[in-house]
């Protein structure tokens, strides 16, 4: 057997106070509170954004034995009375139209993979809806109709069976207590569950799965069965009761469940692991008949019903590095709505404003605390910024009663008048550098113009006119904007994101959570977004070039904050809590590490 030293080049250390720079797996004996410890990377499990399917619908099949980056989705209610036969595959990234079913359905039951699948049951228009035997084969390019069940059924479990010679139809509508098994030519019937119920989640193969939670008349249960192949075991429930769920899992031993109704439309996720039910992250759309594809460490959900029909997918990660905010130095002037660039240890913050006075304070941090250096020459607030460096940045546009078009340059020791915006505005993002910058949106909603270190030129608008922000990520040519309001009625609040690549706007996976005057500092490619308001926050999310992650919150509310940084070490700055204006500062960190006391238990 392998020894500590072995292993990390050295015998376990006595210290006096736990060190500052142990490494991942570090074991060592504190002599003050006579303990031993160790470090771990600390990690979460969550959902992140994925590509929208082309048609929002609820109650689709899906082959259950896809992953995150090849699931397969078919039929639904696209809103009664569409029930449709739309066919689409993803691939991690996003969703293909195929081949149609053969016959329109809703609340079908689905196994397989994106290449081998099958659909079945299921229920038509009518007054109720018909239920349907109809059972299809997929092969990767086009269905074929097989052998019907043998009981027509609608709101089948959610799915079970590893592609499309191999399945297991469970349950129904009404609360069926029927069990079939798919051979890859005929459904047979085998051990009847429990209890009956329908609209419940299921996973597994046809020798080995899961069913749980579910419909019986006049409420939900939390029930979960066993299925051996030959007959049903009760093993423990689920920590939820719901109906309507999504779930997804490869055998009776691990498994994900998502999504529900139960009197009110849930987010839910529980994670099943051969024994037992524990609460996990929620889904960021909560929905019901919503399906997946994947396994209890990677899968990919998609579609539902969140109050209408959804074409939201999320996609779930295990172990996932997360970041830490910790307290870092105070700035000597509380303020809102202040502008910003730099990094985490050498930062620039100007501008904003102290209920109610505007003010043109510039403070500079060194990465503990921060000093005031020259004023702007004038004050105003919601104002677009350079994000590079603290010792050369611009300020351009904001408001101090009156929208601007002014335009400050910071040479490292004071401000100077430069060429104007072409447009006055203000709650504008601002980004890139000193001598090359841009300005996107603001009260003069989709405008973005870019700045040469001469001058400014109006270019291409951004697709969705909105103003509320503090500042864009990223530079020019590639930039990044996320979240905002509509700047007139009904001043909708915005999670969209988009990318700016030179010349044109390109709309990407919206936040997780929409919101306005959000802090945030990174790229295009790799970004941390964090606090925000309505209402003040402390959601944090991470982009990674692709979707959205939620992560660990700020230490507290805040909106109207200002970042700096990048998606490793980040600062967030001032704003507002709700009550009134702040002078806190949070330092990000990722990735963090949690230190842990070993006892013998």
């Amino acid at each position: 057997m392998a020894e500590y030293k072995g292993i990390h080049g050295t015998k376990i250390q006595n210290y006096t106070a736990d060190p500052d720079n142990a490494i991942t797996g570090q074991v060592w004996y504190n002599e003050t509170s006579q303990t031993m410890k160790f470090q771990y990377l600390t990690t979460i499990d969550a959902w992140s954004t994925g590509g929208n399917l082309n048609t929002a619908r609820s109650g689709l099949g899906g082959a259950i034995f896809g992953t995150q980056n090849s699931a397969l989705g078919f039929g639904g209610n696209a809103g009664p009375p569409t029930y449709v036969g739309n066919t689409e595959s993803y691939n991690g990234t996003s969703w293909t139209e195929v081949n149609d079913l053969i016959l329109g359905r809703q609340t079908l039951g689905g196994a397989g993979t994106q290449t081998s699948a099958l659909g079945f049951g299921g229920g038509t228009p009518g007054a109720p809806n018909v239920s349907r035997a109809e059972t299809e084969s997929w092969n990767g390019t086009s269905w074929t109709e097989v052998n019907d069940l043998n009981t027509a059924r609608q709101s089948i479990s959610s799915g079970t069976g590893s592609d499309n010679t191999s399945a297991l139809a469970t349950g129904g509508s009404p609360a069926s207590t029927l069990n079939e098994t798919w051979n890859g030519t005929s459904w047979t019937e085998v051990g009847d569950l429990n209890a009956g119920r329908s609209s419940m989640g299921s996973f597994g193969t046809n020798t080995d799965a899961l069913a749980f939670s579910g419909e019986p008349p006049g409420s939900g249960t939390a029930a979960t069965e066993l299925w051996n192949g030959t007959s049903w075991t009760e093993v423990n429930n689920m920590n939820t009761t719901r109906t309507f769920l999504g779930a997804t899992g490869a055998n009776s031993t691990a498994g994900l469940a998502f999504g529900g109704y139960t009197g009110s439309i849930l987010g839910s996720t529980e994670t099943w692991n051969g024994t037992s039910w524990t609460e996990t992250n929620d889904l960021s759309v909560a929905r019901y008949n919503v399906r997946g594809s994947g396994t209890s460490s990677s899968t990919v959900a998609f579609g539902g019903n969140d109050g209408s029909a959804s074409n939201a997918t999320e996609e779930w990660n295990t172990a996932i590095p997360i970041g830490a905010w910790s307290t870092g130095g105070s700035l000597n002037t509380a303020r809102y709505g202040l502008s910003g660039s730099g990094t985490q240890t050498s930062s620039l913050a100007y501008g904003g404003r102290i209920s109610p006075p505007y003010t043109g304070a510039t403070e500079s941090y060194n990465g503990s605390s921060w000093t005031e250096v020259n004023d702007l020459n004038t004050a105003r607030y919601i104002a677009g910024s350079t994000t590079d460096s603290s010792t050369a940045a611009l300020m351009f546009g904001g408001s101090n009663g009156t929208n601007q078009a002014l335009n400050e340059s910071w040479n490292g020791t004071s401000w100077t008048e430069v060429t104007d915006l072409n447009a006055a505005r203000a709650s504008n993002a601002g980004c890139g550098t000193s001598t090359s910058a841009l300005s996107a949106g603001g009260n003069n909603p989709a405008k973005t113009e870019t700045w040469n270190g001469t001058a400014w030129t109006e270019v291409a608008d951004i697709n969705t006119d909105r103003n509320g922000f503090t500042n864009a990520v990223g530079g020019v040519p590639a930039a990044m904007i996320a979240g905002g309001e509509q700047p007139a009625p009904p001043y909708a609040i915005y999670g969209n994101t988009e990318i700016w690549n030179g010349s044109t706007w390109t709309e990407v996976n919206d936040l997780n959570t929409a919101r306005q005057y959000i802090g945030n500092a990174g790229d295009s490619t790799s970004a941390v977004f964090f606090g925000g308001t309505p209402p003040y926050t402390a959601i944090t999310e991470e982009w990674n070039g692709v979707s959205w992650t939620e992560t660990t919150d700020l230490n507290a509310v805040v909106g109207y904050n200002i970042g700096s940084g990048n998606l490793t070490s980040a600062l967030s700055t001032g704003g507002d809590n709700g009550t009134g204006s702040v002078a806190t500062t949070e330092e990000w960190t990722k990735p963090s590490f949690t230190v842990k006391t070993i006892t013998s238990s």
